[in-house]
């Protein structure tokens, strides 16, 4: 196994969740590591703290929640844009919207759109530079 000791544990954590699809607690993690952060990458949490919470609001079928912070967490994290702290932020930007194609098309208030678990984005980190 591959040590990751330039990553924050938090980070990793919240990662963890996410790719087990736990994306409330995922959240709760990174809202942690968030509210302790005051330097460069506080915006950059904030952002995936906004794509968990609007994965879990699309699970849950809030789909006007979902909508709403799958356009903020982008509002976050395109500065950081193309990578940042190990994450492809093209591919996972990418992941979203190929996960919320329909989410984003409809224009109802309150359309009944069900999560596509094969459409569900993951987070693999590169190393953290030596």
């Amino acid at each position: 196994m591959t040590e990751r000791p330039n990553y924050h544990p938090l980070y990793l954590k919240g990662i963890e969740y996410f790719n087990e699809c736990e994306f409330f607690e995922s959240h709760e993690v990174w809202e942690e590591l968030w509210q302790d952060e005051h330097g460069p990458d506080r915006k950059f949490y904030q952002g995936l703290i906004q794509a968990a919470v609007a994965l879990h609001h699309f699970g849950n079928g809030n789909i006007r929640g979902a909508r709403k912070l799958n356009v903020g967490c982008r509002k976050y994290l395109d500065p950081y844009r193309p990578r940042h702290l190990g994450l492809d932020l093209e591919k996972f930007l990418a992941q979203m919207d190929h996960c919320f194609e329909e989410v984003m098309a409809s224009e109802e208030d309150y359309p009944e759109i069900d999560i596509d678990p094969e459409r569900i984005p993951e987070i693999h980190l590169e190393p953290p530079p030596e």
